[in-house]
């Protein structure tokens, strides 16, 4: 189980600061001290009295400290390496200061894969990686039961890997925070879905975001596989740079290697699969087969069953598995209808592009639940959609006033303020008429009010059940 070896190999008696006690951290953590390191864990909080894991790592041989960030806690502590969580930015003092002394400074996913065993799978991108790493792990499973699915999709790499073994699969999303983070890190199958500018309040720039995202692929060999999309000009131009050898997927026409739509003999469109340039296509299933909405949703499918195909998944166990998939909490997932009202929850649409795709989708008039943290990104994707399409809005949070800037410019003048997403959903209903659309795609992080995208979409749904 796991290459501990390995592991304790690259980490044994290491000295190492891990900021942030969140989950990710917490999981290192463990990981960390069974390798056999010297594990610091600095919180700016104070856990509850009582607090399991707390405990537990005292116990392991944890030093913890909560409740802030010594200014000395460096000059103090001669740490060799420093783990943080990927949420914090690059900024912090603490930080800065280990570049500034050569320590290195990775997230946890260098360390849980520095035990990793069997095939990596990395999947990022700027929208669709949980829904596309789901599915992906489901396609797979189906041939090799000791698939594991790990990353940003919520399981912590570091505690997932410690039961990969040769045979395994391991399919994980990844984000741009947690590989700007990597070093070492080597998937023999790297996907990228689309690049948009999202944060850059993070990143600083453009160019950063896209060299975070880029990281996935600076290990890879040549007996490597890099999918990207063919249907997205920026992604094709950096698919130029990698070393592995390259498929892709796309909605528009036929690739040389990978997974396309296109029309068959009779007129229908399917989704095809080709294994390279001199190798047949082989249909994998209709189009119309397919439950999830959207385009965006089509990108992320062909991308899974490129993926499945390459490992040898069967035609007719992806067109079993596709054909019952219907996507995964919060991206676009129909809650019920209330009084000729339908009710969507795409809570996970953190940025303006990715609401954009859930407005696209409807051909129903649009009552848009929307707003959150203040990032700066720009709200232009949307304004179609406020000329036509979306009939009323309800925003909330930091970019509340932004947002109203943007839907009035457009000419939507039914434009309302709510406290809270439990307010703006009641609204949003007081608005809707029958054949309405109420749609939470907020175009925004949560983190103004919520801790994360999951708990905002599931008030959101707790309010329309209670309708």
């Amino acid at each position: 189980m796991a290459n501990w070896m390995q592991g304790e190999a690259r980490y044994r008696g290491k000295r190492v600061l891990i900021l942030g006690a969140a989950k990710s951290g917490v999981g290192v953590a463990r990981l960390l001290l069974r390798l056999g390191a010297s594990v610091l864990i600095n919180d700016r909080g104070e856990p509850e009295e009582g607090e399991r894991w707390k405990k537990e790592l005292a116990c392991m041989g944890a030093v913890i400290l909560t409740g802030g960030h010594p200014s000395d806690l460096l000059q103090r502590n001669s740490f060799d390496l420093v783990v943080k969580n990927p949420g914090i930015p690059y900024s912090h003092p603490y930080v800065q200061e280990a570049e500034e002394r050569g320590i290195p400074v990775v997230t946890e996913v260098e360390v849980g894969c520095s035990i990793l065993e069997g095939e990596a799978i990395a999947i990022t991108g700027s929208n669709g990686k949980t829904t596309t790493t789901t599915l992906t792990g489901r396609l797979l499973a189906r041939k090799n039961p000791e698939t594991i699915v790990a990353g940003n999709i919520g399981n912590v790499m570091s505690e997932e890997v410690v039961r990969s073994t040769p045979s395994s699969w391991t399919v994980m999303e990844l984000s741009s925070f947690q590989l700007k983070g990597v070093d070492r890190f080597h998937p023999q199958v790297a996907v990228l879905l689309n690049l948009y500018p999202h944060h850059l309040d993070y990143h600083g720039s453009m160019e950063d975001y896209i060299a975070s995202k880029m990281k996935m692929f600076q290990n890879q060999t040549e007996d490597d596989l890099a999918l990207f999309n063919r249907d997205q000009e920026l992604v094709v131009t950096l698919s130029e740079q990698v070393r592995g050898q390259v498929a892709f997927f796309s909605r528009k026409g036929e690739v040389e290697r990978g997974s396309y739509i296109a029309y068959d003999e009779r007129g229908e469109k399917n989704i095809f699969y080709k294994g390279g340039r001199n190798l047949p296509s082989r249909r994998i299933l209709p189009v119309r087969e397919i439950k999830l909405l959207g385009d965006h949703n089509l990108e992320n499918i062909l991308a899974a069953v490129a993926v499945a195909s390459h490992y040898g998944v069967d035609p007719e166990t992806i067109r079993d598995e596709v054909r019952g998939f219907t996507g995964v909490e919060h991206r676009l997932e129909f809650v019920r209808e209330v009084n000729g009202v339908s009710y969507y929850n795409d809570s996970k649409a953190t940025n303006p592009e990715a609401a954009e795709k859930a407005l696209r989708v409807f051909t129903k008039p649009v009552i848009l639940i929307a707003g959150g943290l203040e990032r700066g990104e720009s709200f232009a994707p949307l304004i179609p959609y406020f000329r036509q399409g979306v009939k009323g809005a309800v925003f909330y949070g930091e970019t509340k006033e932004r947002l109203k800037e943007t839907a009035r410019e457009a000419g939507l003048e039914a434009v309302f303020f709510a406290q809270d997403v439990e307010e703006a959903t009641l609204k949003a209903s007081s608005l809707a008429d029958r054949g309405d659309v109420v749609l939470l795609s907020p175009a925004c992080a949560s983190w103004d009010l919520y801790p994360s995208y999951e708990v905002r979409g599931r008030i959101f749904k707790e309010t329309v059940h209670r309708l």
